[in-house]
Protein backbone atom coordinates (compact mmCIF):
# COMPACT_ATOMS: atom_id res chain seq x y z
CA UNK A 1 0.00 0.00 0.00
CA UNK A 2 1.15 3.53 -0.62
CA UNK A 3 1.67 6.12 2.12
CA UNK A 4 -1.70 7.74 1.37
CA UNK A 5 -3.57 4.52 2.28
CA UNK A 6 -2.65 1.80 4.70
CA UNK A 7 -4.08 -1.39 6.15
CA UNK A 8 -6.10 0.57 8.72
CA UNK A 9 -7.93 2.43 5.94
CA UNK A 10 -8.92 -0.98 4.60
CA UNK A 11 -10.19 -2.09 8.01
CA UNK A 12 -12.31 1.05 8.40
CA UNK A 13 -13.78 0.54 4.93
CA UNK A 14 -14.52 -3.11 5.72
CA UNK A 15 -16.36 -2.16 8.95
CA UNK A 16 -18.35 0.41 7.01
CA UNK A 17 -19.33 -2.24 4.49
CA UNK A 18 -20.27 -5.03 6.94
CA UNK A 19 -21.79 -2.85 9.69
CA UNK A 20 -23.26 0.17 7.93
CA UNK A 21 -24.23 3.04 10.19
CA UNK A 22 -21.54 2.34 12.78
CA UNK A 23 -18.79 4.95 12.98
CA UNK A 24 -15.50 3.04 12.78
CA UNK A 25 -13.54 6.31 12.83
CA UNK A 26 -11.80 5.55 16.15
CA UNK A 27 -10.13 2.59 14.44
CA UNK A 28 -8.25 5.14 12.31
CA UNK A 29 -6.45 6.31 15.44
CA UNK A 30 -6.32 3.26 17.69
CA UNK A 31 -5.61 0.79 14.91
CA UNK A 32 -2.59 2.84 13.95
CA UNK A 33 -1.49 3.45 17.54
CA UNK A 34 -1.54 -0.29 18.22
CA UNK A 35 0.36 -1.06 15.02
CA UNK A 36 2.93 1.64 15.82
CA UNK A 37 3.39 0.15 19.32
CA UNK A 38 3.87 -3.33 17.90
CA UNK A 39 6.37 -2.06 15.33
CA UNK A 40 8.37 -0.08 17.88
CA UNK A 41 8.45 -3.04 20.25
CA UNK A 42 9.92 -5.18 17.47
CA UNK A 43 12.52 -2.53 16.64
CA UNK A 44 13.51 -2.22 20.29
CA UNK A 45 13.69 -5.98 20.80
CA UNK A 46 16.21 -6.12 17.93
CA UNK A 47 18.12 -3.11 19.28
CA UNK A 48 18.47 -4.64 22.76
CA UNK A 49 19.31 -8.16 21.56
CA UNK A 50 23.08 -7.52 21.25
CA UNK A 51 23.10 -6.55 24.95
CA UNK A 52 21.44 -9.80 26.01
CA UNK A 53 18.23 -8.22 27.27
CA UNK A 54 14.65 -8.15 26.10
CA UNK A 55 12.61 -4.96 25.90
CA UNK A 56 10.92 -5.81 29.20
CA UNK A 57 14.24 -6.49 30.89
CA UNK A 58 15.64 -3.23 29.51
CA UNK A 59 12.63 -1.43 31.01
CA UNK A 60 13.71 -2.69 34.45
CA UNK A 61 17.31 -1.57 33.90
CA UNK A 62 16.08 1.80 32.64
CA UNK A 63 13.80 2.36 35.64
CA UNK A 64 16.68 1.64 37.99
CA UNK A 65 19.00 3.91 35.96
CA UNK A 66 16.47 6.76 36.01
CA UNK A 67 16.16 6.42 39.79
CA UNK A 68 19.67 7.85 40.06
CA UNK A 69 22.37 6.74 42.44
CA UNK A 70 22.40 4.27 44.09
CA UNK A 71 20.18 2.91 41.23
CA UNK A 72 17.94 1.07 43.67
CA UNK A 73 14.17 0.51 43.89
CA UNK A 74 11.90 -1.98 45.58
CA UNK A 75 10.37 -4.73 43.44
CA UNK A 76 6.94 -3.19 44.17
CA UNK A 77 8.00 0.24 42.88
CA UNK A 78 9.43 -1.40 39.77
CA UNK A 79 6.19 -3.33 39.20
CA UNK A 80 4.11 -0.20 39.65
CA UNK A 81 6.35 1.95 37.44
CA UNK A 82 6.38 -0.59 34.62
CA UNK A 83 2.75 -1.70 34.98
CA UNK A 84 3.83 -5.33 35.38
CA UNK A 85 2.43 -7.85 37.84
CA UNK A 86 4.64 -8.79 40.75
CA UNK A 87 4.91 -12.28 39.28
CA UNK A 88 6.02 -10.86 35.93
CA UNK A 89 8.53 -8.63 37.69
CA UNK A 90 9.94 -11.59 39.62
CA UNK A 91 10.60 -13.38 36.34
CA UNK A 92 12.37 -10.36 34.87
CA UNK A 93 14.43 -9.88 38.01
CA UNK A 94 15.41 -13.56 38.09
CA UNK A 95 16.79 -13.31 34.53
CA UNK A 96 18.56 -10.01 35.17
CA UNK A 97 20.07 -11.24 38.44
CA UNK A 98 21.24 -14.47 36.79
CA UNK A 99 22.90 -12.35 34.07
CA UNK A 100 24.67 -10.26 36.73
CA UNK A 101 22.87 -7.04 35.79
CA UNK A 102 20.96 -6.51 39.04
CA UNK A 103 21.23 -7.73 42.60
CA UNK A 104 18.54 -8.20 45.19
CA UNK A 105 19.37 -7.47 48.79
CA UNK A 106 17.53 -6.91 52.05
CA UNK A 107 16.11 -3.41 52.50
CA UNK A 108 18.12 -1.83 55.34
CA UNK A 109 15.01 0.06 56.51
CA UNK A 110 12.57 -2.87 56.43
CA UNK A 111 13.93 -6.35 57.00
CA UNK A 112 10.78 -7.87 55.44
CA UNK A 113 11.45 -6.15 52.12
CA UNK A 114 14.00 -6.33 49.31
CA UNK A 115 15.80 -3.77 47.22
CA UNK A 116 16.84 -4.22 43.60
CA UNK A 117 20.01 -2.46 42.47
CA UNK A 118 21.89 -2.18 39.22
CA UNK A 119 25.30 -3.81 39.24
CA UNK A 120 28.17 -2.00 37.57
CA UNK A 121 27.70 -4.28 34.56
CA UNK A 122 23.95 -3.57 34.62
CA UNK A 123 24.62 0.17 34.59
CA UNK A 124 26.92 -0.23 31.60
CA UNK A 125 24.39 -2.38 29.70
CA UNK A 126 21.57 0.04 30.57
CA UNK A 127 23.52 2.96 29.12
CA UNK A 128 24.57 1.11 25.96
CA UNK A 129 21.11 -0.30 25.31
CA UNK A 130 19.58 3.14 25.92
CA UNK A 131 21.70 4.63 23.15
CA UNK A 132 20.80 1.78 20.77
CA UNK A 133 17.09 2.11 21.55
CA UNK A 134 17.09 5.88 21.15
CA UNK A 135 18.84 5.50 17.82
CA UNK A 136 16.15 3.23 16.35
CA UNK A 137 13.41 5.44 17.78
CA UNK A 138 15.09 8.49 16.25
CA UNK A 139 15.29 6.73 12.89
CA UNK A 140 11.57 5.93 13.06
CA UNK A 141 10.84 9.62 13.65
CA UNK A 142 13.28 10.92 11.05
CA UNK A 143 10.50 11.79 8.59
CA UNK A 144 9.07 14.41 10.95
CA UNK A 145 10.34 17.95 11.47
CA UNK A 146 10.60 19.55 14.91
CA UNK A 147 7.18 21.22 14.71
CA UNK A 148 5.49 17.98 13.68
CA UNK A 149 7.19 16.09 16.51
CA UNK A 150 6.04 18.71 19.02
CA UNK A 151 2.49 18.54 17.65
CA UNK A 152 2.48 14.72 17.64
CA UNK A 153 3.82 14.63 21.20
CA UNK A 154 1.10 17.02 22.36
CA UNK A 155 -1.67 15.10 20.61
CA UNK A 156 -0.48 11.80 22.04
CA UNK A 157 -0.30 13.38 25.52
CA UNK A 158 -3.97 14.39 25.17
CA UNK A 159 -4.92 10.92 23.90
CA UNK A 160 -3.09 9.30 26.81
CA UNK A 161 -4.98 11.51 29.26
CA UNK A 162 -8.23 10.65 27.50
CA UNK A 163 -7.74 6.93 28.07
CA UNK A 164 -6.75 7.41 31.70
CA UNK A 165 -3.05 6.93 31.17
CA UNK A 166 -0.51 8.57 33.39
Amino acid sequence: MDAARDVVDGEVAEWGRVVPGVDAGPVEVFGRVMRVCRGVEELLERAYLPFGVSRGEFDVLAALRRAGEPYTLSPRRLSDALMVTTGGMTGRLDKLEHAGLVRRSPDPHDRRALEVSLTERGLDIADQALVAGLQVQGEALAGFDAAELAQLGGLLRRLLAGVGGN
